[in-house]
């Protein structure tokens, strides 16, 4: 069968943003630093806000699950129900709901209600993250979109290494209320830059959500999501017991713990740009050595963990691996989403997120089973071994079906 040339978005022209794309991309990024930041913080401050409380640390780690369960839930939903809206018009729902979410997340007295807030505020995280990386897309060449993406969606890494321990400090000496506060009012400011900076594209009032849905069955699609939800696991899995790893196994002084956290988040940020820089040339190739490089990486991880440099340069290099995968993945969503480009795209950080409680529960697994913290490389390189073969198998359906894509080349 001849061999047929995939164009999924066409020849659309691209979005000029009123004020500039510089101006548009650094309000992006800035949106989805806001968004991580309200994700991150809370593992910072669990001990105060377990203390506030009258909780044990495990039974207030269930705010981390509601929220993550409004991520996976809100993704799809908001998204469905919010198909006749401009992309414009749905950030800036989303950010309100985001805004009231964290708002109640303050008021609530009793520890059940603020689950539930934490629930709430999760609900538009996926969608805001896809939006903004569609957004972020519509402005820049087809062969500068990883770079486009890979700007924005470095927000969530920059959160980790400036948000989230300012989160813990304010929390600290102020209350966690008073941080969660802070959240809130950042993200009714990226409301106001939204108004300003992101053009007003025309929605499409006769968009069916059922139309939506339907573009879903895109088997592409399907596959990339599960490497998404497969691949990124391995990463949570070690970087859950992280701070238990650094100071039962490699016994480092109290301090130091913080500093690993930092270089955690300096893989995250460097791997983003560099896969980012990499999906432009070739995706397939940004997704390979991504889950490949992770592989070898976490195997690593038994090995360096009781040598405090050793396992720096390993806390480095397994986000930086993994993280390369982000921009790669969404990118490849918008190629086959058709006229599903908004959910598809929210339905990456649903995958993220399940991929979060995948490795955490593999964690857990493998501890309670006294395999010790040495195990969490092993399991952690299964997963990306996971991954890695779901993303062949979509290779090799893209191949049966005869068709092959174009990406273009850099100028």
């Amino acid at each position: 069968m001849p061999s047929e040339t995939l164009h999924p978005e066409g020849s659309a022209p691209l979005v000029a943003p009123p004020h500039g794309r510089t101006a548009a991309l650094l309000l992006l990024t800035f949106g989805t630093f806001v968004v991580g930041t309200g994700e991150f913080a809370i593992m910072g401050m669990l001990p105060e806000f377990a203390a506030s409380l009258g909780l044990t640390p495990a039974d207030a780690g269930h705010a981390i699950t509601a929220y993550a369960l409004g991520v996976v839930v809100g993704a799809p939903l908001i998204t469905i129900l919010g198909a006749r809206l401009s992309r414009r018009e749905l950030m800036l729902v989303l950010l309100l709901l985001f805004c009231f979410g964290n708002a109640l997340s303050v008021a609530m007295p009793t520890p059940g209600l603020i689950e539930v807030a934490r629930f709430i505020t999760g609900l538009p995280h996926g969608a805001l993250f896809g939006i903004s990386a569609l957004v972020a897309a519509s402005m820049v060449e087809r062969s500068h979109r990883g770079w486009a993406v890979g700007r924005v969606l470095s927000g969530i890494a920059i959160s980790t290494l400036i948000g989230a321990p300012f989160s813990t400090f304010a929390a600290n000496h102020f209350g966690w209320r008073i941080a969660y506060l802070i959240i809130g009012s950042l993200g009714f400011v990226t409301f106001l830059g939204v108004l300003r900076y992101i053009p007003a594209d025309v929605p499409n009032r006769k968009n069916s959500p059922l139309r939506e849905v339907k573009a879903l069955g895109n088997t592409q699609v399907l596959l990339t999501l599960l490497t998404a939800a497969i691949g990124f696991g391995g990463m949570f899995a070690i970087y859950t017991y992280l701070t238990s790893v650094v100071q039962n196994v490699t016994h480092v002084p109290e301090w130091e713990v913080m500093l690993y956290m930092v270089i955690w988040g300096c893989g995250m940020l460097a791997g983003t740009n560099v896969g980012a820089w990499i999906v432009d040339r070739n995706i397939n190739l940004a997704v390979i050595l991504a889950l490949s490089g992770s592989i070898f990486v976490m195997l690593l991880f038994p090995y360096v963990m009781h040598n405090p440099l050793g396992l720096m340069a390993d806390v480095f290099f397994i986000p930086a691996f993994v993280n390369a995968l982000g921009p790669a993945l969404q990118t490849r969503l918008m190629d086959f989403a058709e006229d599903a480009q908004t959910l598809a795209a929210s339905l990456n950080h649903s995958a993220f997120n399940i991929a979060n409680a995948l490795g955490a529960s593999l964690g857990s697994v493998l501890l309670g089973r006294q395999l010790g913290y040495g195990s969490l490389g092993i399991g952690s390189a299964l997963l990306s071994v996971g991954g890695l073969a779901v993303y062949f198998i979509a290779l090799a359906a893209l191949k049966r079906s005869g068709l092959r894509e174009v990406r273009g080349s850099i100028d």
